[in-house]
């Protein structure tokens, strides 16, 4: 894992100080590749490379970027890994078998790959993770690319008229020519998400590349036409959705079980390929689980597992992630944290996380990653289980809940609506807690005062796509407290961007995909993990596992009422049943009562009305009024506040 920067000079301009802009780039980002940096500078190309690398394969100087093709044709500057890159260095020594080889790095096969078949062809073949800058210098065009669902990061765009690129925003700004104004449209989305989608980001006329694209960007001649340079797709989602559903897997689910177990332990072997210490995190649930258990079913010795626990009941996995540990017999740690070294995360935040960012599992995520990194430098994650195979509550929602709702006459979910409202989330809280011991299983939810909230905003809906979009909102009207800002259309209000599926459960994996996974999950992980210098790798989300996961049928993911059915079985081959079957906890904190406890002082501060008036980015009355209901217990508006907090947390560094 690495990072990656680069810019442009106007024609004719002097490059004399190239070096020095470069060198504060790359130290922007020097925990992204603390074991070596580079610099790629000649006095006569319009363009500028640089790089930090983290060792992972060929720990030589041979391993070392930006990198130069033999040919003296393409320069190089590469963040991620080519798992299947010896396999690719087969291909091109059959195809060209005068190649010599420098050294034994996913990079040189990469480099060489794109010298004899070409960007796209290249691209298509590849199988891994990655952000690549690749100059050609002899037709002057700089090719950028993203791998295929968004694992690494890679933001680009035009300062005037210089071109600014690399693995986070903070390295873009650090160069002079920066000026981009913050995007009050982009706010509306973080406050509606919790993140700022792709293509956005918080800056104006900065974007993150989208996920399985590429753009080339002639450099020389018409300023205009560099402009003007579009992505285009390589690999796209909704094709994988499609094609899978066309072409679905027919044979038995003990089949599917073998396939699906037989596809993810050759991703998962080709993933612990590694020349430094490798690990996994374990949280003990289904998707960490199975991923420890396919490591450990491939390897001589105990996979070193890792995770964190709680002092708080409720937010604590540790002692389910220890039972999985002993069974499978891993080198286990764990490391219970207390509120305060969590809440001490906190003024890390915006520095960690290079544009505003306000899923509160972030921390945890950052524990975590930092002590696996007394560890090991590379981690395995079971994230992409919940999108691929059914894992999240809300598609157990979009049968029991979305297809009795559209049934209803409106006056009778208006009621419904009432009722649930009668009640504040905290209440509700209670009340299942009180009858959990008598409750099924299926009845056992977590956070169900917040989900009770969310039903009621959703009774009203006319479809299913805004159905799945209520759900995943958390400001409903975010234009209405933005000063001056419009929200932009994204994935989610594009209608073309929706794949065509058999069922709205399936067309919201989809878009979680999409949209959540892409722009929440992993880009949590990443920066969590790149900030302790620790490269996380993510095997269920091998494009090849992406689409077997779509071919299987949803009644195999989802079945009698069991979420990650099929994953489960694949599981249950290796840990006890009983071991995983309990409600879906996820990972995180006790976020509510932080923000009227410990860490209220830093939030009122944060939302100070006069603050907020000052900087002029919000309207306070709307956030005043959520925070003091939220302080007097009568709602819980955790997510909507945090996310204003972590704004104003960024901006107070920014």
């Amino acid at each position: 894992m690495c990072g990656l920067i680069g810019f442009t000079y106007q024609s004719g301009g002097s490059t004399q100080d190239a070096p020095a802009i470069a060198n504060a780039m790359t130290r922007a980002i020097t925990h992204r590749g603390p074991d070596s940096e580079g610099i790629w500078w000649e006095q006569k190309e319009p363009l500028v490379l640089g790089h930090r690398r983290l060792s992972i394969l060929d720990l030589s100087p041979a391993g070392n970027q930006p990198m130069q093709s033999i040919c003296g044709r393409y320069v190089i500057a590469f963040n991620g890994e080519i798992y299947n890159h010896l396999k690719l260095r087969s291909q091109l020594e059959e195809d060209h078998r005068n190649l010599s080889w420098r050294g034994h790095s996913d990079t040189e096969t990469l480099l060489a790959c794109f010298v004899a078949w070409g960007v796209e062809r290249t691209l298509q073949d590849t199988v891994g993770m990655f952000a690549i800058a690749l100059w050609d210098k002899q037709e002057q065009v700089l090719t950028l690319a993203r791998d295929r669902v968004g694992e690494k990061p890679l933001y680009w765009g035009w300062c005037d008229d210089v071109l600014l690129f690399g693995s986070e925003l903070k390295a873009l700004k650090a160069h002079p020519s920066f000026n981009a104004e913050i995007d009050r449209n982009a706010l509306t989305l973080l406050l509606r998400h919790c993140y700022i989608p792709a293509p956005y980001s918080i800056y104006q006329g900065i974007q993150k590349l989208m996920p399985g694209c590429f753009v080339q960007v002639p450099i020389q001649g018409n300023l205009a036409r560099s402009k003007d340079a579009q992505p285009q797709a390589y690999w796209q989602l909704n094709h994988a959705v499609e094609q899978g559903l066309a072409n679905p897997f027919t044979s038995s689910p003990e089949a599917a079980v073998d396939l699906v177990e037989s596809r993810l332990s050759d991703s998962i072997g080709e993933q612990m390929l590694s020349d430094v210490p490798l690990g996994a995190f374990l949280s003990g649930g289904v998707d960490s689980s199975t991923i420890v258990a396919l490591m450990q079913a491939q390897s001589e010795r105990p996979v070193r597992s890792f995770t964190i626990g709680f002092d708080q009941g409720g937010y604590n996995e540790a002692t389910h992630a220890k039972a999985v540990a002993e069974h499978l017999g891993t080198h286990h740690t764990e490391l219970y944290v207390r509120s305060e070294d969590a809440q001490a995360v906190i003024p890390e935040l915006p520095g960690i996380y290079c544009e505003p960012f306000s899923d509160s599992s972030q921390i945890p995520t950052f524990l975590v990653s930092q002590m696996a990194k007394q560890h090991v430098t590379v981690a395995l994650s079971g994230d992409g289980g919940d999108e691929l195979f059914g894992g999240y509550n809300r598609y157990m929602a979009a049968r029991k809940v979305w297809g009795p709702v559209q049934r209803l006459p409106l006056f009778a979910r208006h009621a419904t609506a009432a009722l649930l409202r009668s009640m504040s989330p905290a209440t509700w809280d209670k009340l299942f807690e009180w009858a959990r011991p008598v409750l099924p299983k299926r009845m056992q939810l977590s956070i169900p005062g917040e989900k009770a909230r969310k039903l009621a905003d959703v009774l009203a809906l006319s479809d299913g796509h805004a159905f799945y979009r209520q759900l995943t909102s958390h400001w409903t009207d975010p234009a209405r407290v933005v000063i001056g800002a419009m929200e932009p259309q994204s994935l989610l209000t594009t209608p073309s961007a929706w794949p065509e599926t058999d069922c709205l459960e399936h067309a919201m994996m989809a878009m979680d995909a999409k949209t959540y996974m892409a722009d929440d999950i992993l880009t949590k992980v990443d920066r969590a993990a790149m900030a302790s210098s620790l490269e996380t790798r993510v095997p269920m989300l091998d494009h090849r596992v992406v689409e077997l996961a779509w071919r299987i049928p949803l009644d195999l993911k989802i079945r009698d009422g069991q979420s990650k059915w099929l994953l489960r079985q694949v599981l249950y081959k290796h840990v006890p049943r009983e071991m995983i079957e309990r409600p879906k906890m996820g990972f995180g904190i006790p976020l509510d009562s932080w923000l009227r406890g410990p860490l209220r002082e830093w939030a009122e501060a944060l939302l100070d009305e006069r603050r907020l008036r000052s900087e002029g980015f919000f309207h306070p009355e709307p956030i005043r009024a959520m925070w003091a209901e939220h302080l007097s217990g009568k709602q819980n508006w955790q997510y909507h506040l945090w996310s204003v907090l972590m704004f104003q947390a960024w901006l107070e560094v920014n």
